[in-house]
């Protein structure tokens, strides 16, 4: 089905890709994926570059991405779709073979329940794997290879003892900015404490202040960084959100003197 010249209706959209239309007004409420207007009638119309966005949408919901960050992602001006769409494939992939290494796990558990097979120990846990990085790639889509690679860089060039130090920094911080999360994030002492987090994360990476706000926007926008963040104290990773947002406008503004 290729689009028509005037481009489909929300109705010939709903049926081409099995949303619905509630979904589809609130894609583009948001701003994620707005379509044309029809001059005449006001109604909605979704021509290929749309549709595009959209598929690009279902992509990045299926591999757990937030709208939020997903309309940040298609809204910047670097952003590359094939490059995007290869990313992709290697994280659907990724997934699917861990699903399937799973499935197959659990059809052997199934077969021992019913007392037609007995596993060994070392089939028990096959398809997870916790020895790499499960959201390396996703960090490769959400901010580039080279801010990536230069992480890895720096965290594998250091000793263990290194690395300790660097936890123990982490969670010390974290338990001091805990403490102060019921102030004003814009305050100086806030400010202060977050300039800190700031600096510790350029020992491992290089953000630059608006890198550091996204990366504030991230945690409350993806409840894996939130649940981990609010273990320090209930209410700590919007805190650190808004504290992160206002150290890149303090710079902002800095900048204008």
């Amino acid at each position: 089905m290729s689009t028509k010249e005037s481009g489909l209706t929300i109705q010939e959209v709903v049926k081409l890709t099995g949303l619905t239309s509630r979904t589809l007004r609130w894609y583009d409420e948001l701003g994620v994926v707005v379509p044309e207007r029809d001059s005449r009638s006001d109604y909605r119309r979704y021509r290929s570059g749309q549709l595009k966005d959209l598929q690009q949408v279902i992509f990045l919901r299926e591999l757990d991405f937030p709208l939020a960050q997903i309309k940040r992602i298609l809204s910047d001006p670097g952003f590359n779709r094939r490059k995007a769409l290869e990313q992709q494939v290697e994280l659907l992939t990724d997934k699917r073979r861990r699903m399937d290494k799973m499935l197959a796990t659990i059809a052997l558990a199934l077969s021992e329940e019913r007392g037609e097979y007995t596993m060994k120990d070392t089939e028990r846990f096959q398809g997870f794997d916790f020895s790499h990085n499960p959201h390396e790639k996703e960090a490769r889509l959400r901010w580039g290879d080279e801010a990536v690679d230069t992480a890895n860089e720096r965290l594998g060039s250091m000793d263990e003892r290194q690395k300790i130090g660097m936890s123990e920094s982490m969670k010390t911080l974290f338990t001091e900015l805990a403490a102060i999360r019921q102030m004003d994030p814009t305050s100086m002492l806030a400010q202060q404490a977050i300039g800190r987090w700031y600096e510790l994360l350029n020992t491992m990476g290089t953000y630059t202040p608006e890198m550091f706000a996204n990366l504030g926007r991230l945690y409350v926008e993806d409840q894996r960084f939130t649940q981990n963040i609010d273990s320090y104290g209930a209410g700590l990773a919007r805190f650190m959100c808004d504290a992160m947002g206002a150290f890149q406008e303090s710079g902002k503004s800095n900048s204008k003197k």
